[in-house]
């Protein structure tokens, strides 16, 4: 996948390989430090639609990653706590084709502390108008 931005990450010099293993990376890129600060994402290394197409040894070592990001967020970053996740599908806001997990650490002075991933589509306005 030639323009997929996950499959060659080195290709992009702002983005950041923080640390990686096998199978996954995680990454940080500047152009989403400046609200979301620390935020990154673990990405399979082999091109894969969403998470779903995921092996059992990406999901492990992602998991892994998952753990050593904690580490370096929590001495680089200092959170408070985080947000995590999957965008599968373009009605979820998955723009790039290629699964990745989404680790947003948050901070208790954020004028949105304490709203999760739930508060946002549990609001009236996000109200289906067919079933």
């Amino acid at each position: 996948m030639a323009e997929c931005p996950f499959c060659e990450p080195k290709k992009d010099p702002e983005q950041k390989i923080v640390c990686e293993n096998e199978y996954a990376y995680f990454l940080q890129h500047p152009k989403h430090q400046g609200v979301l600060t620390g935020s990154g994402v673990i990405v399979p290394k082999a091109h894969r639609t969403d998470v779903f197409a995921m092996t059992s040894e990406e999901w492990n070592a992602i998991y892994e990653l998952l753990h050593e990001a904690k580490s370096y967020l929590d001495d680089t970053y200092h959170p408070d706590g985080f947000t995590l996740g999957w965008n599968v599908g373009k009605v979820s806001n998955q723009v790039i084709n290629h699964a990745h997990f989404h680790i947003i650490p948050r901070y208790q002075d954020e004028p949105h502390a304490g709203k999760g991933i739930r508060y946002w589509l549990k609001q009236p306005e996000n109200q289906r108008t067919s079933r």
